[in-house]
């Protein structure tokens, strides 16, 4: 891990956790920015306000475990990321949970012919698939 400069402001602490996962995404293949948005039920827009240091919005701590999933943070990205979302929102924290271990399933689906029932299959998967992860939270 390179040596970074602490952020010294809410701001810069926006602008750190941004640039890191500006970083990860960068370093994964294409397709991960829509795979991100798909399994975040987002348009991959918001994806790329969320990633981009130079624009203020905010990632939704509820989206963190997802993003850290699809995206496969190392362990240093992710605490560089953690300490930077601290400062920036440090009562939102506490919604993160720790780091657990996944495996990768493909599921084929037919396509609908319509955008907008396809996002909606898309989104109703993705809500499966965060169900399983509370349930087996629940029984561990």
């Amino acid at each position: 891990m390179s040596e970074r400069a602490a952020p010294d402001a809410p701001g810069d602490a926006v602008i750190a956790y941004k640039t890191v996962l500006k970083r990860v995404l960068n370093n994964r293949p294409s397709g991960t920015r829509q795979r991100m948005a798909n399994a975040l039920g987002k348009n991959r827009s918001f994806v790329s306000q969320i990633a981009n240091p130079a624009y203020p919005v905010p990632i939704p701590a509820q989206h963190l475990e997802t993003i850290f999933e699809i995206c496969h943070f190392s362990q240093d990205d992710r605490r560089e990321f953690l300490a930077a979302y601290a400062l920036a929102h440090p009562r939102r924290l506490a919604l993160v949970g720790p780091m657990r271990r996944s495996r990768t399933i493909s599921v084929v689906v037919p396509d609908l012919g319509d955008a907008r029932r396809n996002r909606a299959i898309d989104t109703l998967i993705a809500d499966l698939v965060r169900r399983i992860g509370r349930f087996a939270d629940d029984t561990e």
